[in-house]
């Protein structure tokens, strides 16, 4: 098959949807790969090193689109990019449709196939392709956030972990999954007093036997939640609905109640966010203020250290790229979990929370691909 990779065109986003190890892989199995002029510079790999590895080097994106079948990014595809796929076209990167009425219009007039990272599921129910950028948003989420509570950037003035006789400054956590455990890892390593918020008793449990006496989870219930936003020096949004918006369990009221200086880091805000007030900033300007609150919600978090995000997110999606490579309908029937991660089939939406969510008509998945 041939297969095709464009330079990401979100503001300051440098990850790539193939390093040239996958592009290796894909070579040797016997498929045809178009990169993108410079489309591996974020992660250091220039065309030299693409071609090394077996790629054919496209001048403009125009080529990588007429050339490929199959179009494997990192971010969803702009105005632009949905309008050069067509019915010939497999498209497989990060959609988060729910929030996004524009583009799922657009993917549905291509009449391409457009398969989602964020859906695929494994045995076990997870999302495996979300995993690793959600480990590195949570990470990353809490180191750009103590820089912001710093005075000169308008913040409270507080180091998370306090100083000898100060105490540590309080994180407030919502959501106790991949995003807000590895929120919490880097928080409590920093010294600062945490607090996880999941509505699972299991996993509070778990948080709990995980963290021992460095982090404290609870049950969440809105009382609590109010009780706690109010003591919090960073609150982290981390909740996550699969396929679907986030719930806004964030009121701009309760946003009143915080402190001046304080910090909110919306890491839900690709799923349209936890926090009524958030918008989607980028890594050049991330932050806005509402009512004295510092608000981060950039949208592509893990794009800030591209080479780390690249290589982790390869590792987890080149196994799906190579069953699609083999042949897309195939793949998706023989394959309950990569058929999980179809949204939008030839017209056709795939996905039942996505619809729920846009008011429009849903179309069982196998159902769409028989009709294809």
């Amino acid at each position: 098959m041939k297969i095709g990779t464009p330079r990401e065109s979100k503001d300051q986003e440098f990850r790539v949807g193939l390093t040239p190890q996958s592009v290796a892989r894909l070579t040797e199995a016997g498929h045809e790969v178009w990169i993108e002029h410079d489309a591996g510079v974020g992660i250091g790999a220039g065309d030299e090193v693409y071609a090394a590895a077996g790629a054919r080097i496209a001048d403009d994106i125009d080529k990588v689109f007429a050339e490929a079948e199959l179009i494997v990014k990192v971010k969803e595809p702009n105005h632009e990019e949905r309008l050069r796929l067509t019915p010939e076209h497999t498209l497989f990167t990060y959609l988060h449709l729910a929030s996004d009425p524009e583009q799922t219009r657009e993917l549905m007039d291509s009449g391409a196939v457009c398969v989602a990272y964020e859906t695929v599921t494994d045995e076990r129910g997870r999302l495996p392709l979300l995993a690793p950028m959600s480990e590195i948003a949570g990470r990353l989420a809490v180191q750009a956030s103590a820089g912001s509570l710093f005075k000169h950037e308008g913040g409270r003035g507080v180091l998370l972990g306090g100083a000898t006789g100060v105490a540590p400054s309080r994180v407030v956590i919502i959501g106790g999954g991949v995003v807000g455990s590895n929120a919490a890892l880097i928080a409590q390593g920093l010294g600062a007093q945490v607090t996880i918020l999941d509505n699972s008793e299991q996993r509070v449990e778990e948080l709990n036997r995980q963290f021992g006496d460095n982090v404290e989870a609870v049950l969440s219930t809105p009382q609590r939640l109010e009780e706690l936003i109010g003591t919090a020096d960073m609150l982290v949004g981390a909740v996550l609905v699969p396929g679907g918006k986030a719930a806004r369990l964030i009121t701009s009221a309760m946003v009143k109640t915080m402190q001046p200086g304080t910090v909110i880091a919306d890491v839900a805000i690709d799923q349209g966010g936890c926090c009524e007030n958030s918008k989607p900033t980028t890594h050049a300007r991330p932050t806005f203020v509402v009512d004295d609150v510092i608000h981060y919600c950039v949208a592509n978090i893990p794009g800030a250290v591209p080479l780390t995000s690249s290589l982790a997110l390869n590792q987890v999606t080149l196994p799906f790229v190579l069953k699609l490579a083999g042949g897309v309908e195939t793949a998706l029937r023989d394959d309950p979990h990569l058929l999980d991660g179809l949204n939008v089939c030839q017209g056709r939406l795939t996905r039942p929370e996505i619809a729920q969510d846009l008011d429009l008509p849903f179309t069982e998945p196998l159902s769409a691909l028989t009709a294809a």
